[in-house]
């Protein structure tokens, strides 16, 4: 069986339109009834996951595009082609060949069909297709139970390649999946909290706690089998060949077979860590500049999976087969003691802290009350310079905002970001009727505002950016309130937010 791209298309918008859980598993279960061998696929797209990582296109690729065909029946695995061919080009003529490619598939394509492809090409596929629900909905289309799917996921680190085992075979075949050393894992998440006491209430409930130092530098999960490491990304990409000393600190190890979880970051010539932004940096020029490794879990273990068993009991094992290398921690039930300790990391240039049930497995591929971080957080009045209209669920309101810091010499405002997040339904109507009363011109989707709002936004740190006039950006934007009592003249400063740049915990947007 062949599934066609209009009935993914179908079900990606209707999946836009509910904020129902339910509802959702139960369109994606009803899809992927009925895709065939073309399960990962469809997994693959509603997930906004396609197997070619990068294929070259741009906003700018997509700035002319064919009419859209009035009849169409392109597959999903014309479309998996077509993205095979943009992803095969490079050199010379590379523009044109992928502009090629672009016109011949959406020339195909239907109007629903190209606005889909376009928003899976440059990311902006937003419909809450989130991996929970496409686990959850993959157990009720195939009849599995629910932990099985949930642990087969993390064990083959693919919701994709699971759905079309349990599709394909059901429990039995699920239940022969096994972790395997050089197959990378779903790495396990870590939920929020406000302050240390909460974080202690949460994960505690009047128990010690495993207060770990958080290390905010790229997430390396590593394989050892004897002398081959392999070196896995937050997102499973192999990253082996860009981390030779990482790899090099590992084969020393005394054990012979390991999967490790930990993170690298780059340090300055006192130790101290230096902004996340520089150790992507000398990550992506491939050790361009020594990274470090820092340690925090242990997974497997010379033929003996750990993965079920207490946190504890792992990193007691990790503390013996390579002590200096585990990240700094304390074992406490005394919010005070974790607050010191979390004082100290911050200090010492470190992101914040993340408590851990002491008895906890590790729950891969899933953000849960197990694992809780907790971080300093910064705010900043800023003015609102325009903003976007919504799609999905918010659809016909105003709703990605961006966000001018005040230049003191000149009185202008310069961007620094946007953000949709931690807007209400109630701030959504809100802020549509008020900055369309403040609207001054409009550019496609944007709506561009008189600059006189002011919006409190937490952040989680600063950095450089070529993006943005200013040369920073927020990293992790979120609105709080909207400042009413506020002037655009009471905004912060653009040297304000640069000035974050030189202190220990600014950090980049995203891993490179």
């Amino acid at each position: 069986m062949t599934l066609v791209l209009t009935d993914l298309v179908a079900t990606s918008t209707a999946l836009a339109r509910t904020s129902s859980r339910l509802e959702k598993r139960s369109l994606i279960a009803a899809l992927l009834g009925t895709a065939g061998d073309d399960v990962a696929l469809a997994v693959d797209y509603l997930t906004a996951s396609p197997r070619q990582r990068r294929t070259g296109v741009s906003y700018r690729t997509l700035g002319s595009l064919p009419e859209p065909a009035p009849v169409t029946s392109l597959t999903l695995r014309q479309v998996d082609a077509a993205f095979d061919a943009l992803a095969a080009v490079q050199g010379s003529g590379a523009v044109a060949a992928r502009a090629a490619i672009v016109g011949d598939l959406f020339g195909r394509a239907s109007a629903d069909e190209q606005a889909f492809l376009r928003a899976l090409l440059i990311g902006e596929l937003r419909q809450g297709a989130l991996d929970g629900v496409v686990v959850d909905a993959v157990a009720h289309a195939s009849g599995c139970p629910l932990a099985v799917v949930r642990r087969a996921a993390m064990l083959t680190g693919s919701v994709s390649r699971t759905a079309a085992v349990a599709l394909g075979g059901g429990t039995s075949a699920l239940e022969q999946i096994t972790l395997t050393v050089g197959v990378g894992v779903l790495p396990m998440l870590a939920g929020s909290a406000p302050s240390i006491a909460a974080a202690v209430t949460q994960v505690g409930d009047g128990a010690s706690v495993w207060v770990d130092c958080k290390v905010d530098g790229i997430r390396a999960q590593i394989h050892k089998d004897d002398n081959v490491v392999r070196i896995f990304s937050r997102t499973l990409d192999d990253w082996t060949d860009r981390l030779p000393e990482v790899a090099d600190a590992v084969r020393r190890l005394p054990v012979d077979v390991a999967i490790i979880d930990g993170e690298v970051i780059a340090r300055d010539v006192s130790g101290r860590p230096l902004p996340f932004q520089e150790t992507g940096s000398r990550v992506a020029r491939q050790g361009a500049g020594a990274v470090s490794l820092m340690l925090f879990d242990l997974l497997h273990l010379d033929g003996r999976d750990l993965i079920d068993e207490p946190h504890a009991t792992r990193i007691g094992e990790l503390a013996r087969i390579a002590g200096p290398l585990v990240v700094d921690h304390v074992v406490t039930a005394d919010a005070g003691v974790a607050e010191r300790f979390f004082e100290t990391v911050v200090a010492a240039g470190f992101e914040g802290v993340v408590v851990k049930r002491v008895d906890a497995p590790y729950a891969a591929g899933r953000r849960g009350s197990d694992w809780v971080k907790v971080k300093p957080v910064r705010t900043a009045d800023l003015v609102v310079l325009g903003v976007e209209w919504g799609s999905g669920r918010r659809r016909g309101t105003l709703s990605n905002i961006h966000l001018g810091a005040r230049d003191a010499e000149t009185g202008e405002y310069v961007m620094v970001g946007k953000t949709f997040k931690g807007m209400t339904d109630e701030m959504l109507a809100w802020q549509t009727a008020r900055f369309l009363e403040l609207e001054r011109d409009r550019e496609g989707h944007v709506v561009w505002v008189q600059p006189a709002q002011v919006v409190e936004i937490a952040f989680d740190g600063v950095q450089r950016s070529r993006r943005y006039p200013g040369g920073v950006a927020l990293r992790f934007a979120r609105v709080l309130r909207y400042r009413d009592d506020k002037t655009p003249q009471e905004a912060d400063t653009i040297d304000g937010l640069r000035s974050m740049l030189a202190e220990p915990d600014s950090r980049d947007l995203q891993d490179v």
